[in-house]
């Protein structure tokens, strides 16, 4: 895997969950809520758990946007590739696990529009030059 490709992972994987973040805080609901919710993918509801899944499937998809052309506006590609992950993420993580369908949906669409965004920015970004 190219350095491009790590670094497209580290920051979308990082920065994406930023929208649900904020909506969490100012809502008052549990920040960490997503992470435990993700979690429970692996057995149980704990950060741990959900920190390992949500690097399990932001490496899968940061691999597909890596095949997918991004032209001159990566953002806004990232963007819509990122609401069409969503549309299938959610679709399944709500249908199997209970933990994730409680979650409030639109800081979850906001946080996969993000990662999208921001995958393709760091995936169009010049490969690092020197050792």
């Amino acid at each position: 895997m190219s350095a491009r490709t790590w670094r497209a992972i580290a920051v979308a994987g990082v920065l994406s969950g930023v929208p649900s973040s904020v909506h969490a805080a100012v809502t008052r609901r549990p920040i960490l809520a997503p992470a435990r919710a993700a979690g429970t993918m692996l057995g149980r509801p704990t950060v741990t758990r959900g920190a390992i899944a949500h690097t399990a499937i932001t490496t899968f998809w940061t691999l597909v946007l890596a095949r997918l052309p991004r032209g001159d506006r990566p953002a806004v590609v990232g963007a819509a590739a990122g609401l069409a992950i969503a549309a299938v993420d959610l679709s399944i993580a709500r249908r199997w696990f209970p933990a994730i369908a409680a979650l409030p949906t639109w800081p979850q669409v906001a946080d996969h529009v993000a990662f999208g965004a921001l995958a393709a920015v760091e995936l169009a970004r010049p490969a690092p030059t020197g050792a």
